[in-house]
């Protein structure tokens, strides 16, 4: 582990140094796929939990256990099926007998949630009663059984994937299940050149394996540094416009006015959730790829993956072929913002550098 750093420019290298052993490495096994590691990592950071959506072959799962073996963590893959159980996820109370006095007491066994870095495959594939294990483990990072809190191990997250083509035999995720997921990410088909690769490396008789590049204390290095990265008003203003326009019901305002789309298309929007992670998703954002400055740009650039699938869209939505991404691209065409002035870049990158 590195000595502490200083200044915000010593944070800033720190976070791209993590990144970069992180990309070099997982790229030993992973063709292409920059964007969808990237958001994985700003999710990771963030204190995030991450779902992957890519139809069977896109090598999803194979993704999120290779950035796992490149951190020195543990890890637990949950293979999501219909008759999967709440207990079969976060652990059960067994009955225990002390064999020299005979008396018994209950001991909980836990289950596969306790480890720092959780795959759920194929998430969609059990049902709500399952599915709602999750909802305290990925909100409070802690499990109850038997009225007894068992904290989560910490760095925690759930990284997980879903399938949108096969609907027989899937659960629909509900809201309150995908609000808490900071990024829905779209994993699609590589380019003909990265599948050339794939076939390249596959048709090779060596193996390649992945190494631990990062610990646990340089993970939680980076998280503190990005949760105390600082943010200008304006860009928060924005986020907050932005997410509220979202919310027909609501009725919008003289200076935020709902678009017409989101009242024609959208029956419930983005809640106060989704303000918070445009925000956090943008510092990472800044730090992982960037000089550490969050703007107006950086936050419309993951506007996307914050906002997709917490938009709740009506039947004419479905009827007119309307998308969440159409109507995200449309919130970034007619919600305005601020712009930052050179006096307020002066007065931020002053406060990177100082390191407060």
């Amino acid at each position: 582990m590195p000595d502490q750093p200083q200044s915000g420019q010593e944070m800033i290298a720190l976070v791209r140094e993590s990144y970069d052993l992180l990309k070099a490495e997982i790229a030993k096994i992973i063709v292409g796929q920059d964007e969808v590691i990237d958001q994985i990592l700003m999710a990771v950071f963030s204190r995030g939990h991450a779902m992957l959506v890519g139809v069977p072959g896109l090598a999803k799962t194979l993704v999120i256990s290779t950035i796992a073996e490149t951190m020195k963590l543990d890890f637990s893959r949950i293979q999501f099926t219909p008759d999967l159980m709440p207990s079969d996820i976060t652990g059960t109370e067994v009955i225990e007998e002390d064999k020299a006095t005979g008396q018994r007491s209950l001991r909980f066994v836990p289950g596969p949630i306790f480890a720092s870095v959780i795959l759920a495959d194929e998430i969609n594939r059990t049902p709500p009663k399952t599915q709602a294990a999750l909802l305290e483990a990925m909100q409070e990072r802690q499990v109850t059984a038997g009225g007894t809190r068992h904290v989560l191990p910490d760095p925690f997250f759930v990284l997980a994937t879903q399938n949108p083509l096969e609907q027989e035999g899937t659960y629909p995720l509900p809201e309150a299940q995908l609000d808490r997921f900071m990024f829905q990410i779209l994993v699609q088909y590589p380019t003909e050149e990265e599948e050339l690769q794939v076939i390249k490396r596959s048709a090779t008789k060596g193996e390649t394996s992945v190494e631990p590049v990062i610990d646990t204390d340089r993970i939680l290095e980076v998280q503190k540094i990005i949760k105390h990265a600082p943010v200008p008003e304006h860009v928060c203003k924005y986020a907050l416009r932005l997410v509220r326009a979202t919310r027909a019901n609501e009725g919008g305002s003289s200076s935020n006015p709902i678009p017409e789309m989101i009242r024609d298309y959208v029956s419930w929007g983005a809640g106060p959730r989704a303000s918070e992670a445009l925000v956090h998703a943008a510092k990472a954002h800044a730090m992982l790829l960037g000089d550490g400055l969050v703007t107006v740009e950086t936050i419309r650039s993951i506007a996307h993956p914050v906002l997709r699938h917490r938009l709740v869209l009506n039947f004419n939505a479905q009827a007119d072929q309307v998308t969440p991404e159409a109507i995200i691209d449309n919130l970034l065409e007619t919600i305005p913002a601020d712009g930052l002035d050179d006096h307020a870049r002066t007065a931020i990158q002053g406060v990177i550098e100082r390191g407060s």
